[in-house]
């Protein structure tokens, strides 16, 4: 029986999967099964994955007859259809070091404690060009659940693509069923509610490639205004239950609310109306639209004249 086991979720990523595929198979720690999981892709997926069928590493190839959807409804089936101890989300656009999963069962095997262990990550456009880099100022180190989500799930978020972080089957049970109802930001979500359960392994190496393109979920997200509904949720239960203060809530709240104000003209009609009725409606009165809207007029002011100088 494998100790970890990698699931591939895809949806029309052709031009990425090869060297998905092939920088999980160049890994330095061998000892994983391989998880297809296609969501019923209309491009050339089908032809790329099944050059993969008889491979030993590639224990499931699943075809979806019907689009599911969801990507967290395809995490789900590849969980309940993996046999590893630990799981791996390997996005079929991002790729990664050789060394990836060493580091990252090397790190959650620290602590028996540990439900997630991850590393940092480079943000990429299609022409390989660097948007961003995370980074941490330990090479390696363990922080308690509770703690984490405090200081690393709220602002920033400090896990933000699949593919950085290792995790621990078991604790797959106690995510609630609602994780399958997200489109977009149920991987933060998914981190939340791991974090209750035990202590995060944090590594400090940029091991993971995490591809931004328009056909990304994240991208069709941003667009529809779909981002901004699912984050505030996760914000809202943030605060709700007590897993952050008034002060982060407060920071967290102001962020999206500038965000939002940035490109609110441009969102579809129906979300735009959802969004500034969440907003109304704010959990503390730190964060009331009377109070946020003259910050985000502020910076739109500030950033259009940025862009006006150039």
């Amino acid at each position: 029986m494998p100790k970890v086991s990698v699931i591939i979720p895809n949806f029309n990523h052709a031009p990425y999967l090869t060297q998905r595929i092939e920088s999980i198979l160049a890994q330095t720690y061998q000892d994983y099964e391989i998880l297809f999981l296609d969501d019923c892709s209309t491009d050339d997926s089908k032809k790329i994955i099944d050059q993969y069928t008889n491979h030993p590493k590639v224990s499931h190839i699943i075809y979806n007859k019907e689009n599911s959807g969801s990507t967290f409804k395809q995490w789900k089936k590849g969980v309940e259809l993996s046999s590893g101890k630990y799981i791996w989300i390997a996005e079929s656009d991002d790729w990664c070091e050789p060394t990836l999963l060493e580091v990252l069962v090397e790190g959650i095997e620290k602590d028996h404690d540990c439900v997630i262990s991850y590393c940092q990550s480079y943000c990429l456009n299609n022409d390989y060009k660097i948007r961003f880099q995370s980074s941490h100022p330990s090479l390696s180190e363990i922080v308690d659940g509770n703690i984490y989500i405090q200081d690393y799930l709220s602002v920033p978020v400090s896990i933000f693509n699949a593919s950085m972080a290792l995790w621990k089957k078991d604790k797959f049970q106690f995510v609630p069923e609602e994780l399958t109802s997200f489109r977009f930001c149920g991987d933060w979500y998914f981190w939340i509610q791991l974090c209750k359960h035990g202590k995060v392994h944090i590594s400090g190496k940029l091991l993971n490639y995490f591809r931004k393109h328009d056909n990304d979920v994240s991208g069709r997200a941003y667009k529809s205004g779909l981002n901004f509904i699912e984050e505030l949720k996760v914000i809202n239960m943030l605060y709700s239950e007590g897993l952050i203060s008034e002060k982060k809530h407060y920071k967290a709240y102001k962020k999206k609310f500038i965000d939002f104000w940035q490109v609110k003209d441009q969102i579809e009609g129906k979300n735009k109306v959802v969004i500034e009725e969440i907003f109304r409606h704010s959990l503390s009165s730190k964060t009331s639209v009377a109070k946020l809207t003259p910050i985000a007029i502020w910076k739109k002011l500030k950033f259009d004249w940025k862009n006006r100088k150039r």
